[in-house]
């Protein structure tokens, strides 16, 4: 079990930035519906952010007027993507591994699946 704490330990470290990064940005375009019709529009910093989490680049062109290429920051999320469901799994691991009594741990997963869906069902129209 030592090795399933620091493994998510280091990972959750490493990948907290750029995880914090896509939930605020997610919840900026949650709550705010303008969308860009092309990066290089992005002008403020809310703006490029979006376009970073979008697009997976950062807008607007180098210095020999080429546009960014979302290659290598693409491999990073899905990196990250990978390291946070390992993150995740570790998690569920440690905690039925370590807390009692377990029916808690159940009621509480239970509640983040039906919690959320009950909310999608509750806003249709």
């Amino acid at each position: 079990m030592k090795w399933a704490r620091k493994t998510h330990l280091y990972l959750g470290v490493f990948f907290t930035p750029m995880l914090v990064f896509y939930i605020l940005t997610g919840w900026y375009q949650t709550v705010n519906p303008e969308r860009l019709k092309h990066p290089s529009e992005a002008e403020t910093f809310l703006q490029k952010a979006r376009t970073v989490h979008v697009d997976q680049i950062y807008p607007g062109e180098d210095e020999f007027g080429k546009p960014s290429s979302p290659f290598l920051f693409q491999w990073l999320v899905v990196l990250m993507s990978l390291a946070a469901t390992l993150t995740i799994a570790l998690g569920f691991y440690l905690a039925f591994r370590t807390l009692k009594p377990q029916w808690a741990l159940w009621a509480t997963l239970a509640g983040g699946i039906l919690i959320p869906m009950l909310m999608l069902w509750l806003g249709r129209k």
